[in-house]
């Protein structure tokens, strides 16, 4: 029914509109309009013409076309029923005293022009619209300026050109290549010296700089987007290795510039072989394994075939989501992810006696520095017992190899929480002398963007507009990538003989201040005075530096030059198991004098009198 309703009201519009064209163009042509409506039999040549209009255009089935849709095919069938009507009005003209061929002509074009400008308005209007979002979308795109005239930058062009989803308009390129500058890649021109990237980006106004330089890393990296940073603008770069201008970019692959880029060092590398030989075909089992060190071990020890590879952590969330992580990923991979607490000695023993981990990397802890120094109680407890026993039960379950995630606050410590991370080296040493499993510790400084270091609060603090909170001006620490650091726990776990200390290499220390600074520029801010830096005191139990060894470690090379081991100390065992036995009762009593008891026993640790309550 709606259809019929539908073809009755085309065939009426058809019908008007023929209409204004057979007396438009009388009027046009300047007849006597009273004189042809005088005339007998007018009205029964022009309801002819309507008839056959109507009739036409039914037959030729332009009454039941989507004319949104509308294209040739459409164009084609109007012009022939306007055809069928000029001839009808060539042959009615000479019956009139008035009408002539030439308004034959005119009457059947208008009616033609009529006709289709109904059925094609649709289109027209969509046509229209997309042109005037196109011209719209072109002048919000953003504009780059491109870094880098090799195979990696000529891809990036070609991408811009052809991709229209990433929305940028590729404005001019910068090389220090002299023999590419005044050149053109993808007609886009070479137009000058990294070092100009400022003048060019207030020429072309530059909303956005890609560095297209993936094999440049290290300083040289650094100095790039150092110069970059001077113009103010949003910075990002192209990863990856690109041999040849004829590869395809992968659109993901164009990242924000990371803050270990401005860090100034290479990647560290590992021997992936290495690794291999001992994970490969192991039960691995990884304590703490949620956490941001110990999420990182599953993922690398995931990739290295394990035969099982076991998670446990009490934090039921960061346990599911590398569950589920390495379950997207890796689905032909034995995982198995436990909730347990390390203090828990039955249930810690019942995984051992059921599982038989041949691989331990214990890497459960309390971290965070000044949380530990109000919970002296909560350190010894998680840390100090929790490492106990977990190494007691890889011990006794005749586990291969125990390596516990140790850290350079254990060195010299002027806190409890790396107070209390010395007692584990002191418990692991102690335990290789005990059991066949060989027990070694590997000892790092910072890592970039775990839980509680500067990197995610800083980049929190730019976010919310700032200040920025130094603790001291002249506060250094030694930072890695979290992968950086893991790769080389595994590799140094492959170096594992017993009872050794391994010490990683985490390059120079850098200032806090001046990371502060550069994470401020990095989001295109100028620090104090787009986004404050503040300085808030030293934290309890915090110190200027931190020391990777003690003075009477000294230091053995191996292998992998960024791995080294510290000689061991000799340990009282007897007096070592006593204070461990009094540290857990008073631990459980609540103490208010752990502090104390655990300086017994770690001599070199300076308690932080500003937090002794």
């Amino acid at each position: 029914m709606k259809n019929w309703i539908k073809v009755c009201l085309f065939a009426v519009l058809d019908c008007l509109l023929v209409a204004v064209s057979w007396f438009l163009s009388i009027k046009i042509l300047k007849y006597d309009l009273a004189k042809y409506l005088a005339e007998n039999l007018w009205y029964v040549f022009f309801a002819g013409g309507l008839l056959i209009v109507a009739i036409v255009n039914f037959a030729l089935k332009l009454y039941s076309r989507l004319w949104r849709f509308a294209g040739f095919n459409e164009a084609v069938k109007l012009m022939s029923s306007a055809i069928i009507f000029g001839v009808y009005t060539v042959i009615i003209a000479p019956f009139s005293n008035v009408l002539a061929l030439e308004w034959s002509i005119i009457c059947t074009f208008m009616a033609l022009i009529f006709t289709s400008l109904i059925r094609f308005a649709p289109r027209i209007y969509a046509s229209l619209m997309s042109n005037a979002k196109k011209r719209h979308k072109e002048e919000r795109r953003s504009r780059v300026l491109i870094v880098g005239a090799g195979a990696a930058g000529d891809m990036l062009l070609r991408e811009i050109k052809t991709n229209s989803d990433l929305n940028m308009n590729a404005v001019c390129v910068l090389d220090d290549d002299q023999g590419k500058i005044g050149s053109y890649i993808q007609g886009v021109k070479v137009a000058g010296k990294v070092t100009e990237v400022k003048t060019y980006v207030d020429k072309y106004s530059v909303d956005e700089i890609i560095i297209a330089m993936p094999s440049v890393k290290g300083k040289k990296l650094e100095t790039i987007v150092n110069e970059c940073k001077k113009a103010n603008c949003k910075v990002r770069k192209i990863d990856g290795i690109y041999k040849s201008a004829q590869e395809k970019l992968d659109v993901s692959n164009i990242k924000d510039i990371d803050i270990l880029d401005l860090l100034g060092r290479e990647q560290i590398k590992v021997n992936l072989d290495e690794i291999m030989g001992y994970i490969e075909g192991k039960v691995v089992l990884v304590t703490g394994g949620g956490g941001s060190i110990g999420s990182e071990l599953c993922r690398q020890i995931a990739t290295h075939n394990p035969s099982r590879l076991i998670i446990v952590d009490i934090y039921e969330n960061n346990a599911y989501d590398i569950q589920q992580e390495l379950v997207r990923k890796l689905p032909n991979l034995n995982l198995l992810v436990l909730i347990a607490s390390v203090r828990d000695s039955k249930k810690i023993d019942s995984i051992f006696n059921k599982y038989k981990p041949q691989i331990v990397f214990h890497a459960a802890a309390h971290k965070h520095v000044p949380l530990m120094e109000t919970s002296p109680n909560e350190a010894i407890k998680n840390n100090v017992s929790g490492t106990l026993k977990v190494a007691e039960a890889a011990g006794r379950s005749g586990a291969e190899r125990f390596i516990l995630i140790s850290t350079d606050k254990a060195v010299n410590p002027t806190n409890i929480m790396g107070a209390s991370k010395r007692i584990c080296e002191m418990i692991i040493q102690t335990m290789d002398k005990k059991y066949k499993t060989e027990f070694v510790a590997v000892r790092f400084g910072n890592v970039l963007g775990s839980n509680g270091s500067v990197v995610p609060l800083f980049k929190k603090q730019i976010e919310e507009g700032g200040p920025v909170t130094v603790t001291h001006k002249d506060i250094v620490r030694y930072f890695m990538t979290i992968p950086e650091a893991v790769s080389l726990v595994l590799q140094a776990g492959a170096y594992a003989k017993g009872g050794e200390i391994f010490v990683l290499d985490m390059g120079d220390q850098v200032k806090i201040y001046d990371l502060a600074v550069k994470m401020i520029k990095l989001y295109g801010y100028e620090p104090n005075k787009d986004i404050d830096i503040k300085i808030t005191g030293l934290r309890p139990g915090e110190k200027l530096y931190e020391e990777r060894l003690m003075a009477e470690e000294g230091l053995q090379k191996t292998a992998n030059e960024m791995i080294s081991i510290g000689k061991p100390l000799a340990i009282d065992e007897k007096n070592l198991f006593s204070k461990l036995e009094e540290l857990y009762v008073e631990a459980y009593k609540e103490s208010d004098r752990m502090k104390e008891l655990v300086k017994e026993l770690v001599p070199t640790y300076t308690i932080d009198k500003r937090n002794n309550d």
